[in-house]
């Protein structure tokens, strides 16, 4: 009898046996040390330190990890810092959908919850104002965050004019810079800028539409 025929192959399975390849095995990437990285880079920046001055092994030395345990996660320590940045900002709120007015407080509403996390609001606008001294930190932040949220708000103006809520005349871009910008001038730029009245989204978005809502057609009622 031969023996070949019941003889284990080299994967241990019988060869009347078939069976999938095993399995690749390796070390899972642990959220603990993605954790202990990005609260580093946190720390170091509360403590002063400018992008400039960061390191992958300074970053590494504070988390308590080898200097090749962060690279494995991140190639530079531009794409380390995009996503700190990124988990300081708290996802943006869902839509309804039902009004431009609606949808316009309600991210305005989220910038200004932003602004009010002073440790996040710090962080944040140390970053921006030396964002300039690391040109692929810069572009990265702008495709991976600015440029999501102007399409964001881009897509509500479009929408309103669609529904007839906005006039069509309008350019899309600088109404929703219009739109936006005194809630990011507040809540990045200016220190001593008041956020908490939660009545400011309304306030800001109030004054705005009233210069570029639709008109109505026809003849204007006598008073």
């Amino acid at each position: 009898m031969d023996s070949s025929s019941t003889a284990p192959s080299r994967t241990g399975c019988a060869d009347d046996h078939p069976c999938t390849a095993a399995p690749r095995r390796g070390r899972p990437r642990s959220e603990a040390v993605d954790q202990a990285i990005l609260d580093a880079v946190e720390r170091l920046m509360a403590g002063g330190s400018s992008l400039a001055e960061l390191s992958m092994e300074g970053i590494a030395q504070e988390a308590g990890v080898a200097k090749a345990t962060v690279y494995r996660r991140w190639p530079n320590k531009e794409a380390l810092l995009i996503d700190v940045v990124r988990r300081l900002e708290e996802p943006e709120p869902e839509l309804a959908g039902e009004s431009v007015r609606d949808d316009v407080v309600t991210l305005l509403d989220f910038m200004r919850r932003r602004g009010l996390a002073k440790r996040s609001r710090w962080i944040l606008k140390a970053a921006l104002s030396q964002m300039g001294s690391l040109p692929e930190f810069k572009q990265l932040y702008h495709e991976r965050v600015v440029q999501r949220r102007r399409e964001l708000i881009r897509h509500v103006v479009q929408r309103g004019v669609e529904r007839g809520e906005l006039r069509s005349d309008l350019d899309l871009d600088l109404l929703a810079e219009i739109l936006t910008a005194p809630m990011l001038v507040r809540s990045v730029l200016w220190d001593d800028a008041p956020l908490d009245d939660p009545g400011l989204p309304q306030l800001i978005v109030d004054t705005a539409l009233q210069g570029v809502a639709a008109r109505p057609s026809g003849p204007v009622p006598a008073g």
